[in-house]
């Protein structure tokens, strides 16, 4: 298909012949100022906010009005040149920051309007009609450029933003959260004050950019603080919440975001005060992703501390000292007898009655002894999955020395 000739171009946008838009154009350029300094008095005497805005800023409007204004006429000259470029080139890239697409949809209209109205004032009677047509036509093509400029400002706002979150998120996993990465995190919306969580799980497979997006939106909608990124296969996401007083209050709110995980374990570290405290839960959150193929049954999402034996096992030396200090060390303290009762109550099967005949107590005392070993560990030993951790808890304690 052959380019489209400025004859062609005129003729598809409803003007005149050639020769009468050049003596038109030549018309028009003339009272091209007067216009430009109407509309910037309308601008000013129309909207609030275009008087709010700094003089550098109102500065940088007029220089799009005049830009315009200007386009206007070489578009009426010939259609086939026009580009964005013509009016929003001139314009620096951090006014699409001050200026909203809603507010410059505004200034458009406000820019016609006064164009028609003099129009009607300044040029001959002959002129008008195809000037005013003319106009109609040209807006369209102003909202489109504007529409453009305003998507492509967002593109590159949001590459830019999703690459510092990446950073921030990486500067979390390694432990190097310095008071620059504080900065680019408050960039990003999140809040110092809230304790917060790292979690961990398998990256989406379909668009995980979008993805991660929705899951942005859902968290912040549902009043937490949300920083995710893509890290190799996984997807993490640092969350800060009041209600995160404890790891199972966090799990519980985790569980209104699993679904845009992939299938596969989705663990919630510990909960921590500060950003700059989130490499601890992030740590634990790997080591728990690490170990939780150890556990098929797990709840997803679980928390890290939920996986202590299977972590243990899978040489996480933090998983082992602190089930020997929540297991071992509490049970040596509490006296009682509640070390040996455990240990004889395991070895007999878990046997509540074979376990008092070896202890010469009665059935009642040795339950009694087992709900004191769960208020001093957390874990009930008639629990399988809780035993299962305070079997281990038992083998580790001597052999890390946990006796306090």
């Amino acid at each position: 298909m052959p380019p489209m000739t400025p004859d062609d171009a005129a003729s598809r946008a409803g003007l005149p012949s050639a020769r009468t838009r050049a003596a038109i154009s030549r018309r028009l350029s003339a009272v091209t100022g007067q216009i430009s300094t109407a509309t910037m008095a309308e601008m000013e005497a129309r909207h609030s906010w275009f008087s709010a805005l700094s003089a550098n800023a109102r500065s940088q409007v007029g220089l799009v009005a005049q830009a315009g204004i200007d386009g206007f006429v070489q578009w009426f000259r010939d259609p086939s040149q026009f580009t964005s470029a013509l009016i929003f080139g001139s314009a620096p890239r951090g006014l699409t920051r001050q200026v909203t697409l809603h507010q410059t949809v505004e200034l458009v209209r406000t820019t016609i309007d006064v164009v028609e109205t003099q129009i009607q004032q300044l040029m001959p009677r002959g002129d008008r009609q195809p000037l005013q047509q003319a106009v109609v036509r040209y807006s369209r093509e102003v909202a489109f450029a504007a529409a453009e400029v305003y998507a492509r400002a967002a593109e590159i706002r949001g590459t830019w933003d999703a690459r510092m979150e990446a950073l921030v998120v990486d500067a979390v996993i390694r432990g190097e959260t310095d008071e620059t990465v504080l900065s680019r995190a408050s960039t990003m919306g999140w809040s110092s004050d809230n304790p917060l969580t790292v979690v961990m799980g398998n990256a989406p497979e379909s668009d995980p950019i979008v993805v991660a997006d929705e899951l942005r939106r859902r968290a912040r909608k549902r009043g937490m603080d949300v920083l995710a990124a893509l890290h190799g296969d996984r997807l993490v996401v640092v969350l800060g919440s009041p209600d995160f007083d404890t790891e199972d209050r966090a799990v519980d709110r985790v569980t209104e975001l699993a679904e845009f995980f992939n299938p596969g374990p989705v663990v919630v570290g510990p909960i921590v005060d500060h950003l700059m405290e989130a490499n601890r839960s992030a740590r634990s959150a790997l080591a728990g992703i690490r170990a939780a193929v150890a556990w098929p049954d797990a709840p997803r999402p679980v928390g890290a501390s939920d996986l202590f034996p299977e972590r243990a096992l899978n040489g996480d030396g933090h998983a082992r000292r602190a089930l020997a200090q929540r297991v071992h060390a509490p049970l040596v303290a509490a006296g009682n007898n509640l070390l040996e009762t455990l240990t004889s109550f395991f070895a007999h099967g878990s046997s509540i009655e074979a376990t008092a005949r070896e202890l010469f107590v009665h059935a009642n005392t040795v339950r009694y002894r087992l709900r004191r070993i769960q208020d001093e560990t957390g874990y009930s030993p008639t629990d399988p999955r809780d035993a299962y951790a305070l079997r281990l808890g038992l083998t580790l304690g001597p052999l890390l020395g946990s006796t306090t």
